[in-house]
């Protein structure tokens, strides 16, 4: 009876607690830069739901991420390194979150939110890499790390098509970002009928190319700019609407006095720099700042947020776990050690003037492994140190003092040579301790529960070039013989085995279609080309081969057949998998999907 009560008393406390958490929704957008807002002083974009965000917000005004999309994010959803998550790169395997890091939506998960995520997630699309297998309890996403890439469902294109709703694909209807806010909606809705706070990660595909948008929102641009760009800016428009809307709805639901709203993105613009560079130097994968410094905005009227406040000193996207978990009061995780701070006390001070001078590392890597040095920036609130290897691999090193040199013009490390030599100390300490993680590659797990059959995609091969990585690579039938790739698998039960070869997926007519078929061009849809548009290509293939465990076995592909099957016995533990498509004309294509499944 004893007992019981206690329980009891610990439930009832817990209630009135999670009565009082602040909800969050965050809004991350793809590919769209600082200069890319209207009250970031664009010509041409206007963003008014945004600038109203702002004009009402605390903005970090000095606050980084990585110059690519995976990186970015690992790093703001787990208080990490992005390095030393093992996500240095968008494709190639390595743009999948180590098993071993704990992201937000854990953290917030084990303290009683629940937590959506809706839109691009980009850190992995088989066990145990997938949201839903890292904290957030509804999901609807696409697959990779764009709408019509290689892990994405097939033909998918921007309207309609089908999304990942918690693992399994479900038909949609419009475009997808409101498709993304809508079904993030309806997660919030539920959450308030269950008076429970919540957590929504709204993390949109948009801006990133190729570049569609509703003709109603890009038609504005189109006198104004070319093609590609009116599309860009008509995507970030009807983001704008989207955000506008959102907030919105929170205030008529009651919610937005208590729900901190957040928005920011993931790198530098892809194509509006050219409009409107914001008088910095670089885009998207820039180590200068224009591919790494972005807006944020954060939004929290019980908190006191909610009036136009710069925080001038250098902050980044590692800082905002820590940060949101200070302010939300819910518990850290035991054990992990954030390189990020809580930034708790620059939002509720007005004087800054005690604050450390931090130093900071953001790099882009896009390598098979990384290399040191390489496209790196290390920051403080007065400096750049900017490196990058020439085509020996010798380092070179350009020192900006940034307050009097924003647009990093002007090298003066022959000046300053006791600050380069801080900075470059910093960064070797840093590497050094990263290091030694760079040789434990993510594996997909195979013959788990969890996911069973595991779908492999060539988006997520390691390869020395390359990859296909988006559907109309697949459909152009990638043939050059150096032009493969592997999975690194962990199988975690042994048993017997199959393994499935196929050039098109088994999902919608192309299920259909033999290996060697070309297929017709897919439809277009307002912008630019999408990837299904590309036709394609009839190949060459006449045996199938896999790798596996150090087995190797070839079987011939029988005439108008859509994959071949292999049948084996394959023992538990760490390995990793190659499978291809010979033609005797000498031609090697890789398997674009691999569907592997435990009996």
């Amino acid at each position: 009876m004893k007992s019981f009560l206690v329980l009891l008393f610990a439930l009832f406390t817990l209630g009135v607690t999670a009565a009082d958490k602040p909800n969050v929704v965050i809004v991350i957008t793809d590919d769209q830069g600082y200069g890319d807002l209207s009250c970031h002083g664009n010509p041409i974009l206007k963003t008014p739901h945004i600038d109203s965000l702002a004009s009402e917000s605390v903005r970090l005004d000095d606050y980084h991420v990585a110059p690519t999309c995976s990186p970015t994010r690992c790093a703001f959803l787990t208080g990490h390194w992005t390095n030393r998550t093992g996500v240095w790169h968008t494709i190639m395997g390595r743009s999948m979150l180590r098993e071993n890091e704990v992201t937000i939506g854990q953290i917030f998960k084990e303290s009683g939110y629940a937590t959506g995520m809706f839109g691009k997630w980009h850190l992995g699309d088989n066990y145990p890499f997938r949201p839903e297998d890292r904290g957030f309890t509804e999901v609807l996403r696409h697959g990779g790390g764009g709408v019509g890439q290689t892990p994405d469902y097939w033909d998918n294109a921007y309207f309609d098509g089908s999304y990942f709703h918690n693992s399994k694909p479900v038909p949609v209807k419009g475009f997808c970002t409101d498709v993304f806010f809508d079904y993030a909606k309806k997660f919030i809705e539920q959450q308030v009928e269950e008076e429970k706070p919540f957590l929504a990660y709204i993390s949109t595909n948009a801006p990133h190319g190729p570049m569609h948008a509703p003709e109603d929102y890009a038609d504005p641009y189109l006198k104004q700019t070319n093609l590609k760009t009116a599309h860009f800016f008509g995507m970030i428009a009807n983001i704008d609407d989207n955000v506008g809307a959102m907030r919105e709805w929170l205030e008529e639901k009651g919610l937005a006095e208590n729900t901190i709203f957040i928005f920011t993105t993931d790198n530098g613009s892809s194509a509006g720099t050219k409009v409107h560079p914001a008088g910095m130097r670089g885009g998207k994968g820039s180590p200068y700042d224009g591919g790494h410094r972005v807006p944020f905005f954060m939004h929290w009227p019980k908190g006191g947020f909610d009036k136009e406040q710069y925080i001038k000193p250098i902050t980044a996207h590692v800082d905002i776990v820590p940060t949101l978990i200070d302010l939300c009061g819910v518990e850290a995780p035991e054990g992990v050690k954030f390189d990020g701070v809580t930034i708790r006390p620059l939002l509720e001070s007005k004087d800054t003037s005690n604050w450390p001078d931090r130093i900071l590392v953001t790099d882009s890597q896009r390598v098979k492994d990384p290399i040191k040095w390489r496209q790196s920036s290390v920051m403080t609130s007065d400096w750049r140190l900017v490196s990058g290897n020439d085509k020996k691999g010798t380092p070179y090193h350009e020192l900006y003092s940034i307050k009097s040199d924003p647009g990093q013009k002007t090298n003066v490390i022959k000046d300053y040579p006791e600050v380069a030599g801080r900075l470059k100390e910093f960064y070797e300490n840093w590497w050094d301790e990263i290091e030694p993680t760079f040789g434990d590659p993510a594996r997909i797990k195979i013959g788990h529960p969890q996911e069973n059959p595991s779908r492999l995609t060539s988006h997520d091969w390691i390869a020395e070039t390359m990859v296909p990585w988006n559907q109309s690579h697949i459909r152009q039938g990638v043939d050059q013989p150096g032009h493969t790739g592997f999975w690194y698998l962990d199988i975690v039960e042994g048993g017997d085995y199959t393994i499935e070869l196929r050039r098109w997926p088994n999902e919608g007519p192309v299920s259909e279609k033999a290996i060697t078929d070309g297929i017709p061009p897919g439809d277009l849809v307002p912008g630019e080309k999408p990837f299904r548009a590309t036709p394609g290509r009839a190949i060459e293939a006449d045996v199938a081969t896999i790798d596996i465990g150090g087995k190797e076995m070839e079987m011939p592909i029988p005439e108008g057949a859509g994959s071949v099957t292999f049948k084996l016995a394959l023992d538990a533990g760490p390995t990793k998998l190659t499978a291809r498509f010979n033609g005797s004309d000498g031609a090697v294509t890789g398997a674009f999907y691999a569907y592997v499944t435990r009996l």
